[in-house]
């Protein structure tokens, strides 16, 4: 109030309540204009591809970074990622952007839950402090510090230059044994060969090593064994020569060859490469072949002996670490010391905000490249809940993923508690229970890829229904169960699992029809799946781990469509193959057929310019002249699926491409440029790319991991009927799912729980949808039902 008693005139601070976009151009969007309100909680929807994740964090997060990033010295800025400014025009009215996405955590082997939160740390200060026997500083509980000590002499480039005699020690609690990772891996030899056969008769059964290739014939040549005697047969040092001998050179007909034993050839050929790298079926054969045990020296708690020995009342830092974060935090809770009275303090709230968002079941050494993408964002939103800041921006990848609806109302108390504080909260998400909590709603489309990067719809929840848009048309879309369901052609049999938190499982999985494995976070589904079935013959496992790449990588590439189509235009053309391929002779001489030139600034964000020979086009002139069905190379890479799909059916007829095409059709990424890169690719997308290379494999059994994830609700039932196909067509599909959309589709249901952790781990309903909502005697139960209307 003035002095007179009349209100206050606005404070032109407080004009800034938006978040202005103007001009926005990243990737698919199309000069979007748009204001968005600050301390609000906005959702952005759209179908897969719309152009949601280009706005919000390929244009507003990342510019607010950027701008962070630039208030820093040059001196530390070179030593931080680089970033480019995005194609837009305005971008004002920006605050702190805080990203919590998806991206999987922790590359690392010795990355863990603790060592992400900062809880690691804490426990390893408070056992440096109270622990009995006392063993050294904080470092000394550390599995990533190794113990070292060392003594020499050093002369210092100044003064006189006297030389120093210096020696050190280090206390770390590194156990020396598995290096801090806990486990130790061997080979399984009966995957290597079969001892029952000789050489000749075709014992190596390693992929390539085929009876008269040049693999075997060294072996059956080298001089050492006799390649027509049995491997069981061997002396044992012939069993060391074929297994173990180091590189020896031997005289092969006319030539010198080197031979070594088959372990380090197998090693050095297979196990040294990214899985991720290695062909589908050497894949499989690393995967079958490879064996991890829990270290013998530290029984897998990854840290020493004297670590493991001090305690405090009666628990050790590896006792503390294993156990269900819940129960850690009871247990701190019990620990009085005024000595340590800060650090129990700070160390109690971050264990109770673990409860807080879900995540009570875990445990601080679950390694971190464990945790599902949905996890592994409510791990990084931890450190932000009890946080004092205020006029932030915190942007979500669909928080939800990964959530039982029972845990959805949960997330979306946290959000609003966000938004509260006085922050801006920007969501991508696609299911209905998050978006209807929203202030504000901003809906892309109309389309995905080049059919959409268009603001459709703003508003609040209610207008997004009456707005005819393609979400809201859908927004209130609900499965019902099915009328009936079909019959099992047998069953997959599950006994005894006690991976992570089951307790000695027994079930028979029904083979021939739709499988749901359902229950909350933490209640032992991907143990279940993963510990039990994955590894199994036949058994093929979709996930959503990222596809390792160079930036040339694409859906061409990843998926062999880009073989039919170089033959298909060297055949054309009367010329050879690889004139078709920017990574070989037809590649631009400039860029080197990436298409752009990278210029390195250092410090400042670097400088990609399209390529002024080729114009981006990848291609040398001269290949651009050769055509097929009146397009370049470069033309058709250009294409959309659903438009290269037409193409190779109708003008070139190529039948091979027109079939991967289709495939990736069917998976619903019919807008993705065949020549997009694969960094790109969201998570849900990278397990439709997986499922679409496997579409045209013959029987088996499929298993996929929450295949909803950033699935527009439109796009919902194209992914039941895909489902539908497969199993229709001979397949088992088993699917670990919290839509309730596929669960009351599914033929099969089994429900894990009650609860998460230590609280689940048992199978409490099997049986069909349509059972399990009659009988609501579980959590999913009682959501089916209400889902349904039952």
């Amino acid at each position: 109030m003035t002095a007179a008693g009349t209100p206050d005139p606005a404070h032109v601070a407080d004009t800034h309540d938006v978040i202005r976009v103007h001009g926005a151009r990243e990737h698919n969007l199309k000069d979007v204009r748009i204001e968005i309100p600050k301390r609000r909680l906005t959702v952005f929807t759209g179908v897969s591809g719309s152009g949601k994740s280009s706005l919000v964090f390929g244009t507003i997060a990342a510019e607010s970074q950027r701008l962070i990033n630039e208030t820093y010295s040059a001196f530390v800025q070179g030593f931080m990622p680089s970033l480019a400014r995005p194609d837009v025009d305005v971008l004002d009215g920006l605050t702190t952007a805080i990203i919590v996405d998806q991206q999987r955590m922790g590359g690392d082997v010795r990355s863990t839950v603790g060592t992400a939160t900062d809880a690691d740390a804490m426990l390893r200060i408070l056992f440096s402090r109270l622990g009995e026997p006392a063993i050294g500083s904080p470092q000394a509980f550390s599995f990533n510090i190794p113990s070292v000590t060392g003594s020499g002499a050093m002369t210092v480039a100044r003064g006189d230059g006297e030389t120093v005699e210096r020696s050190f020690a280090q206390v770390g609690g590194m156990c020396p044994r598995c290096e801090g990772r806990g486990t130790v891996s061997d080979i399984d030899l009966t995957q290597l060969f079969d001892e029952s056969k000789s050489i000749h008769e075709g014992a190596i059964t390693v992929p390539g090593y085929t009876a008269d290739g040049w693999m075997v014939r060294v072996f059956a040549e080298s001089g050492f064994f006799d390649p027509n005697t049995p491997i069981r047969d061997f002396t044992a040092q012939e069993r060391q020569d074929f297994l173990h001998r180091e590189p020896t050179k031997v005289r092969f007909e006319t030539m010198n060859l080197t031979f070594e034993g088959l372990i380090p050839k197998v090693q050095k050929s297979f196990f040294s490469k990214s899985r991720d790298a290695l062909q589908p079926h050497i894949r499989a054969f690393v995967d079958r072949a490879a064996t991890f045990a829990a270290c013998p020296e530290c029984d897998g708690t990854r840290r020493s002996a004297a670590a493991r020995s001090s305690r405090i009342a009666g628990v050790s830092i590896t006792d503390a670490c294993a156990m269900q974060v819940s129960d850690l935090a009871a247990w701190v809770r019990g620990l009085e010391e005024a000595s340590v009275a800060p650090l129990l303090e700070s160390l109690q709230q971050l264990l109770d905000s673990f409860e807080e968002i879900g995540l009570g079941y875990l445990s601080l050494d679950r390694s971190s490249g464990t945790l599902s993408g949905g996890e592994a964002q409510r791990v990084k939103m931890i450190r932000h809940l009890g946080s004092s800041l205020t006029d932030v921006t915190y942007v979500f990848d669909e928080p939800t993923t990964g959530l039982h609806p029972h845990d959805v109302q949960r997330m979306n108390g946290l959000l609003l508690a966000l938004r509260d504080k006085g922050n801006t909260v920007l969501v991508v998400e696609h299911k209905p229970e998050a978006i209807a909590i929203a202030d504000h709603v901003v809906d892309l489309g109309p389309g995905a890829g080049a059919a959409g990067g268009s603001v459709c719809f703003e508003g609040s929840v209610d207008e997004l229904r009456r707005s005819g848009t393609v979400t809201g048309a859908h927004f209130d879309d609900r499965a019902a169960l099915k009328a009936a369901v079909r019959s099992p052609t047998g069953v997959l049999p599950v006994r005894g699992a006690r991976s992570h938190n089951l307790r000695g499982v027994d079930v028979d999985i029904p083979l021939g029809v739709l499988v749901a494995i359902t229950g909350v976070a933490g209640s032992g589904k991907s143990s279940l799946i993963g510990g039990s079935v994955s590894g199994r013959e036949g058994v093929v496992t979709i996930d959503q781990a990222p596809i390792r790449g160079s930036r040339r990588s694409n859906p061409a590439t990843y998926t062999g469509l880009l073989d039919p189509i170089r033959t298909a235009f060297a055949k054309a053309n009367k010329v050879k193959p690889a004139l078709f391929s920017a990574n070989s002779a037809g590649a631009c001489p400039s860029c080197n057929g990436t298409g752009v030139v990278y210029t390195d600034l250092g410090m400042m964000a670097g400088v990609s310019t399209t390529c002024e020979v080729c114009g981006g086009k990848r291609f040398a002139d001269s290949v651009l002249e050769y055509r097929l069905g009146g397009r370049d190379i470069s033309e058709v890479l250009g294409m959309a699926v659903a438009e290269a799909e037409a193409f190779f059916r109708t003008d070139a007829k190529v039948p091979a491409a027109h079939t991967v095409l289709a495939r990736l059709g069917d998976v619903g990424l019919g807008y993705l440029t065949i020549g997009q890169p694969l960094t790109t690719l969201s998570g849900g997308e990278r397990q439709r790319l997986k499922l679409a290379t496997h579409l045209g494999e013959p029987g088996g059994v499929l298993v996929l991991d929450e295949p909803t994830t950033g699935l527009h609700l439109a796009d919902v039932d194209q992914l039941l009927r895909l489902l539908d196909r497969l199993v229709d067509g001979g397949r088992s599909v088993i699917v670990i799912e919290h839509h309730q959309a596929v669960m009351a589709h599914a033929d099969w249901l089994i429900d894990l729980g009650p609860g998460a952790g230590h609280d689940g781990g048992t199978v409490v309903f099997e049986g069909t949808p349509a059972d399990l909502v009659a009988a609501r005697g579980t959590l999913t139960g009682e959501h089916l039902a209400a889902y349904v209307g039952g």
